[in-house]
């Protein structure tokens, strides 16, 4: 009795999900369909049915053997990682792909690849750039911040009959 208890738990758990639709032998389809009976009427119905009678063990010495084996590596004891209820070797071998490429390939590559990304910004080569301007000023004597960028006498500026009416803001 106890193991007719043991396989509906087991298929009660395994119902409702449908694992692995690439292998056939492994196709589950819904064996037990939920179902919430809401009555309106009054509440003097209320009971508790079983499919089937439960019943006590005839001796206490079956009870352990059936329910709890004394391997704890023994297919009883075996609780899927979710990715086939149904196959242990399958279920295993999916949750060690998955765990490779996530942990691996996921968090190792993407750091390595973020650490060795060229410089978008170009925050380095500026600073290499005004390191090397100031060299190149403190070599050529010259200040080494000057006030104006750009040579005043080469630049043309437009003279007041062009600009006309237009308001000049400093």
């Amino acid at each position: 009795m106890a193991a007719s208890l043991l396989k509906f738990v087991r298929l009660a758990r395994q119902s409702s999900v449908i694992a692995s639709p690439w292998r056939e032998r492994t196709r589950l389809t819904r064996t037990i369909t939920p179902a919430c009976m809401i009555s309106t009427s009054k509440k003097n119905k209320d009971s508790v049915s079983t499919v089937e009678p439960i019943q006590s063990p005839k001796t206490d010495t079956e009870r352990p053997e059936d329910m709890f084996p004394a391997d704890p590596y023994h297919e009883k004891n075996w609780i899927s990682y979710g990715y086939d209820l149904v196959d242990k070797e399958d279920d295993r071998f999916f949750h060690r792909v998955t765990m490779f490429l996530f942990i691996s390939l996921g968090l190792c590559l993407t750091t390595f690849v973020i650490a060795y990304m060229p410089d978008n910004k170009l925050d380095q080569w500026s600073h290499r750039e005004a390191y090397l301007e100031l060299a190149r000023r403190e070599k050529d004597g010259l200040p080494l911040i000057d006030c104006e960028l750009i040579d005043p006498s080469t630049i043309e500026l437009p003279s007041d009959e062009e600009l006309g009416d237009t308001e000049i803001i400093i």
